[in-house]
């Protein structure tokens, strides 16, 4: 077995689709780690992961694992890749990659200290789909892009105590959701230059539904909405002056778009052919960074960088609709 040897940290819903996406792919799962033994253990039977570690530290520390899976709620996402990466260990991050810019920029610090890669789960940036949508607007067919729009609509639990709308655990909208919007309309259009979010608040304080109109460099639009009390298309649209891309539904999972040209004739079909859930493409781009020396991860899809920059929209939308996490008070 070739390329990194891969260590799971957390054992919940995101990290089974990611470790059964790995096997899909044939990589190189060899550790996972959870706060206690038994959970680990019926992990590592599940996936047939030789070594099972009864605490994330002990994962860390693992000397056979070299790039770690962080799977855990929002607000451990920065505690746990500072433990990952101070192991001299690289990270992948579930997104939404922290919880707040500060936190990004330090673990986009300490990698670049230790010469690490630190990269965030946004696995759609790296999905076929995707690959291609950007080939299209590269090659000019879209004409000049004049505006973007998303949504990211499901109906979630309402239990207050649920992870989803408790805020000491990053609950609402817009990290679970809106995170996937926001990345896509950065992907195609760059930083914003102007930002307007307005959202609706539940009685924990958490977000329920967010959306926003954003500007960005060229006088381009975007919008986005996502909710966690309704279902909606969850489809997107890319308009440009001389064609649009329309992305069926779901749209930040293996789909099909087409290109529609101004007059309505149909340029291009696509449609996709992905074993499994599709995580396997954001850990080869991993892989295939790591392979090239680039830790900065200038050559992905969604380098560090543009992931500290993201964090620093969705604090400006958090600071306009007025959430605050408790551990930022």
């Amino acid at each position: 077995m070739t390329g990194l040897r891969w260590g799971i940290l957390a054992t919940g819903g995101i990290a089974t689709a990611f470790a059964s996406d790995l096997r899909t792919a044939g990589l190189d799962l060899v550790a996972v780690g959870s706060r206690s033994q038994a959970s680990a253990d019926e992990f590592a039977r599940r996936f047939d992961i030789p070594r099972a570690h009864g605490s994330y530290a002990a994962l860390a520390e693992d000397p056979e694992v070299d790039i770690i899976y962080v799977a855990t709620p929002h607000p451990m996402h920065h505690e746990d890749a500072r433990l990952a990466l101070q192991n001299g260990k690289h990270v992948l991050v579930e997104k939404a990659f922290t919880l707040n810019r500060a936190e990004a920029e330090d673990l986009q610090r300490l990698g670049a200290e230790n010469g690490l890669l630190v990269m965030e789960a946004m696995w759609t940036r790296y999905l076929p789909h995707m690959v291609r949508l950007r080939e299209i607007i590269a090659e000019g067919t879209l004409g000049e892009i004049r505006s973007v729009s998303a949504d990211h609509t499901q109906s979630l639990p309402t239990d207050p105590a649920h992870r989803l709308n408790d805020l000491a655990l990053g609950g609402g909208a817009l990290l679970d959701l809106g995170i996937y919007p926001i990345s896509f309309i950065w992907d195609v259009l760059g930083e914003p230059v102007g930002i307007t979010a307005t959202a609706r608040l539940i009685e924990t304080g958490a977000d329920a539904e967010v959306a926003t109109i954003m500007t960005h460099a060229n006088g381009e639009i975007s919008t986005s909405l996502s909710s966690s009390r309704t279902v909606g298309p969850n489809t997107a649209v890319v308009l440009g002056t001389a064609a649009r891309i329309e992305i069926d539904r779901i749209w930040y999972t293996p789909t099909s778009f087409r290109v529609v040209a101004a007059d309505g004739a149909v340029l291009e079909r696509y449609e996709s052919q992905v074993e499994g859930r599709g995580m396997q493409y954001q850990a080869l781009a991993a892989e295939g960074a790591v392979a090239a020396g680039d830790t900065a991860g200038a050559l992905l899809a969604l380098p560090v960088a543009e992931s500290v920059e993201i964090m620093g929209t969705l604090d400006e939308i958090r600071r306009q609709i007025g959430v605050v996490y408790p551990s930022e008070s």
